[in-house]
């Protein structure tokens, strides 16, 4: 079979690409925004990839269209599709209908975390020798992709409340019907098609409906708005996880950057977790991985002490290089509440005699729209420097978040105006982080070289 995708550099259409490669069918795709790490996946799957939605673009020859939640009705690709009568579906749909039938499917929902999370999760089970396959929102260090069909019974999903499609305008997940969900966190998020938190709720407990009563639902127990989703009904028993010892899962800190951690269940330590992940919420999203790989029947205590060698997930805090002394990452930011527990993270490691230097990019639909503006600036108190990129069409005045950030602070215009800005202010032993969760204009690997640029010069003049 043929198949062209609509949005294929998407993380998760992406993912759905690799899955209908590696099933043998024969993939090409569309898109108008490309950037790793999705583009350097697709690349390296051979995958024919047009820029645009022109309707030439699709091959007179595909079988079958999947189109993204990026696009909606008026693009001239789905204009044609509906003009013609070509057959089409959403990628959750194609995903549930082709590789999930037969599978005790692991779903991994929240407003934070679901990336990580699944891909701990992906990993564990990986390292138990379940062989799973999985489809995550990101590209897993320790895997070099971001899915495959697996040869186990376990496949691993992140599950995302955004909707599926302009003509299913349903949560994604509702499709997947999973044995076992996790329920990380829930805030108000997505602002471009949920009027309120109570929306998402909703959507959340369409998710708990589908659970069946032999499953289970991992719950972060420190979430209120998760329990008010549970109050709305629940037929499926619910294992809590989080740091008071009531919780059957319980993390105990033993450093207070989260790198290492006691791991309790019902009272009893199970042993120690040391890792390179950093902060509260990677504890968190640890736990629920564990808990979600005892459900399926892990012994835990066997696979706990891999946690060290976790290698993580592409642009999530990513350590990108040092240069001049300064340390780089690129981060996947999205929300308020995941750029200050990322912060504070990297706060608690580096102590206070290093600087933090934020490069911020309100990317999001939410973040575009000034839904998290009065957020914004708390979100940032870790950092001792923000560069905040104000471009034009964003719809709300930087000035005020600006204003109110506790460091130094200034807005660019442009990337190349925040790069100077950047390199104007990183001084040896600063830590650069970029936050965005889209492409930046390449601005991390830019700032990268142009520190390399500086050394070189530096070198020569010596």
């Amino acid at each position: 079979m043929k198949l062209h995708i609509l949005g294929i550099a998407g993380t998760f259409m992406g993912g759905v690409a690799a899955l209908a490669r590696e099933l043998g069918h024969e993939v090409e795709g569309s898109d108008q925004a490309v950037y790793p790490p999705m583009s350097t996946q697709l690349e390296r799957l051979g995958i024919d990839l047009h820029h645009g939605y022109a309707p030439d673009h699709i091959s007179a020859d595909c079988n079958a269209l999947v189109i993204g939640n990026a696009l909606s009705r008026g693009n001239p690709a789905v204009e044609h599709i509906l003009n013609t009568g070509l057959a089409y579906t959403s990628g959750a749909q194609w995903l549930r209908e082709q590789v999930l039938p037969g599978r005790t499917t692991l779903a991994v929902a929240g407003t934070h975390g679901k990336t990580t999370a699944s891909t701990i999760l992906a990993y564990l089970l990986q390292v138990a020798g379940r062989h799973p396959g999985f489809l995550i929102g990101g590209v897993a260090e320790d895997f070099g992709v971001s899915a495959r069909v697996g040869e186990g019974r376990e496949f691993v999903v992140e599950a995302d409340e955004y909707d599926t499609a302009f003509f299913d305008k349903r949560s994604k997940f509702v499709h997947y019907r999973p044995q076992i969900a996790i329920l990380n966190n829930l805030e108000y998020d997505h602002a471009d098609i949920f009027p309120d938190l109570a929306a998402i709720q909703r959507q959340f407990h369409h998710l708990v409906r589908t659970v069946p009563g032999n499953g289970r639902l991992i719950v972060n127990g420190h979430d209120p708005r998760l329990d008010e989703v549970l109050a709305m009904g629940c037929w499926t028993p619910v294992e809590r996880f989080g740091f008071d010892p009531s919780y059957p899962w319980r993390a105990r800190k033993l450093r207070a950057d989260g790198s290492a951690f006691a791991l309790v269940r019902h009272h009893e330590e199970i042993g120690v977790v040391e890792w390179p992940l950093l902060g509260e919420h990677n504890m968190l999203n640890g736990l629920a991985a564990l808990a979600a790989c005892a459900a399926v029947g892990v012994d835990i205590a066997t696979v706990l002490p891999a946690l060290a060698d976790f290698r993580g997930v592409k642009r999530r805090l990513e350590v990108l290089g040092v240069e001049r002394g300064i340390t780089v990452y690129d981060d996947f930011a999205h929300h308020p509440t995941a750029i200050a527990t990322t912060l504070a993270g990297l706060r608690a490691k580096l102590g206070n005699a290093r600087r933090i230097i934020v490069a911020m990019e309100p990317r999001s639909n939410s973040m575009r729209l000034g839904a998290h503006a009065d957020a914004l600036a708390p979100s940032l108190d870790a950092a001792d420097v923000v560069v905040f990129l104000h471009r034009p069409e964003l719809a709300w005045d930087a000035g005020n978040v600006v204003s109110a950030l506790r460091g130094q602070a200034c807005v660019a215009q442009d990337v190349e105006g925040l790069l100077a800005a950047l390199e104007a202010q990183a001084l040896d032993g600063d830590h650069v982080v970029f936050m965005s969760n889209g492409g930046f204009d390449g601005a991390p690997r830019r700032f990268m070289a142009r520190l390399q640029v500086g050394a070189d010069t530096q070198q020569t003049s010596v």
